[in-house]
């Protein structure tokens, strides 16, 4: 047995460990390429101005001041992070012959995006339940969402997500990579990663497992249960009007919701066989790079009270000017 095993090891140390790994990109044509760069550096100027205006709106409008958009201004600072994590390198790599990232860097962008995500999850189960209360206990809401309760929901949703991202990270980056080192995505994906590894994946896999269903379906199970309530309240409201105004308040959030969780399920809970390559790159490009865009246009675009913010805001500029 000690024979066989120190055999193993000086194998191993014969072996050089991959010091970066290669991204494929969305395309190896150059033409195609040229044409991607304008349209997502695009994506991400809209993102970032987008979500950053919604921030200062809520913060310069006291109208909005509250849990509802306090909660929102922190899912923008999240898909800012989250968009700000992936994107400049795609951009940058659009421009390059050869798309190769350190084992470090590689490392870091997971992690961050992980982080970003995760925490996403738990933000949009306490915006459900934020939901809840606004429906089911209306003269209690600003006793039961003190902003006391709200800044505590953030700050556990952010730690959450940073503890499991770390919890994911170290033990995948810890595995022995000895080649091949070819991710064939545009970003540092995990499940590619540990496809990669030399040697056994199984703690890697099953921490990835209990964190998907732990924060991801726990996250989910939160989500659904507060909008189970929510329907019951609707469904007692005898008024059409009021069943409306009342559906109205969490429809945006249910969208958001609805497109995060399908677009992410349909990324990561498929078979191997399900998907081409190419439908992964798009599924990949929608959940990492679109939903950043989309969150703040879903909830602006319909949204009365930040129309009405917006136009005091411009109102009130004017005025400083003259």
């Amino acid at each position: 047995m000690e024979i066989s095993t120190s055999r193993t090891m000086e194998e191993n140390r014969n072996h050089t460990s991959v010091a970066v790994f290669v991204l494929l990109g969305l395309s190896d044509e150059k033409e195609l390429q040229l044409i991607f760069f304008p349209v997502f550096l695009g994506i991400y100027l809209v993102t970032l101005l987008w979500n950053l205006g919604l921030i200062i709106l809520i913060r310069m409008d006291s109208h909005l001041h509250t849990p509802m958009y306090f909660f929102l201004s922190f899912l923008s600072f999240i898909d800012i992070c989250y968009s700000s994590s992936t994107s400049p390198r795609m951009l940058s790599d659009f421009l390059k012959e050869e798309k190769m990232i350190s084992f470090i860097a590689c490392a870091t962008q997971y992690f961050v995006a992980s982080w970003m995500c995760l925490t996403e999850c738990c933000l949009l189960a306490a915006m459900a339940y934020d939901r809840y209360v606004a429906i089911r206990r209306p003269l209690q809401y600003s006793a039961v969402m003190a902003p006391g309760l709200c800044q505590k929901m953030v700050a556990g949703a952010c730690g959450s997500g940073f503890l499991s991202s770390l919890a994911e990270t170290i033990p995948c980056f810890h595995l022995y990579y000895c080649g091949p080192n070819i991710i064939p995505n545009f970003f540092c994906d995990i499940t590619h990663i540990i496809s990669l590894s030399c040697s056994n994946p199984f703690i890697s896999q099953m921490i990835l497992f209990l964190v998907a269903f732990f924060i991801g379906f726990g996250s989910f199970l939160v989500i659904l249960l507060s909008y189970s309530f929510i329907a019951a309240s609707i469904l007692k409201i005898s008024s059409v009007k009021g069943s409306a105004k009342a559906f109205n308040t969490c429809a945006s959030h249910l969208v958001v919701v609805t497109i995060f969780y399908g677009t992410g399920l349909s990324v990561y809970m498929h078979p191997n066989s399900g998907h081409s390559e190419k439908q992964d790159k798009v599924l990949s490009v929608f959940y990492v790079i679109l939903i950043p865009m989309l969150n703040p246009l879903i909830y602006s675009l319909r949204n009365k009270e930040i129309k009405e913010a917006l136009k005091r805001v411009i109102k009130r500029a004017k005025h400083l000017l003259q």
